[in-house]
């Protein structure tokens, strides 16, 4: 039986995003996504709540994601959560869970947030897996042979990213 791992959520973006090139040259850009909700109490009282999600975006989508995006820029991510793991020098065990983007859609209008044009939508088969088997195509994407379907290397430098 197959699985299903997808995450989707609109909200703000709470800082800058941050945006590096990996040991073989890829490009990832890191930000965080608030997603607030309101509810009512049972006693009638009205409350917020705010959730943080961590993204990561690759190659392309990280380039667009890292020139476009600023704080308060409100974004639609669409992609998967992935759960990686390290150890520290202490030697401690660190986990981290984010989500891995598949699609980030601007829904800023024009002139609002960071810059240029926005709705608008980025994806493709850019966002790599840490596992050793490629990743599967994405959009239409052509299966096998693609080398965007497999992941980048990651070195000992590369992680962690906080």
């Amino acid at each position: 039986m197959a699985g299903l791992n997808k995450v989707m959520c609109i909200g703000n973006l709470g800082a800058d995003p941050e945006m590096k090139y990996m040991s073989d040259g890829t490009a990832m850009t890191r930000f965080n996504v608030a997603v607030s909700r309101q509810y009512t109490t049972q006693s009638g009282e009205r409350r917020e709540e705010t959730e943080w999600f961590k993204i990561v975006a690759w190659r392309k989508t990280a380039e667009i994601c890292s020139q476009y995006l600023q704080k308060g820029s409100k974004v639609y991510v669409e992609g998967r959560l992935q759960t990686r793991s390290w150890d520290t020098p202490e030697g401690e065990k660190r986990y981290m869970t984010e989500v891995v983007a598949d699609t980030v859609q601007f829904l800023d209008r024009a002139g609002q947030g960071a810059g240029g044009e926005r709705e608008q939508s980025y994806s493709g088969s850019d966002a790599p897996s840490y596992e050793r088997e490629p990743a599967p195509a994405y959009s239409g994407a052509p299966a096998g042979g693609n080398s965007q379907d497999s992941p980048p290397p990651v070195n000992a430098e590369d992680i962690p990213f906080e």
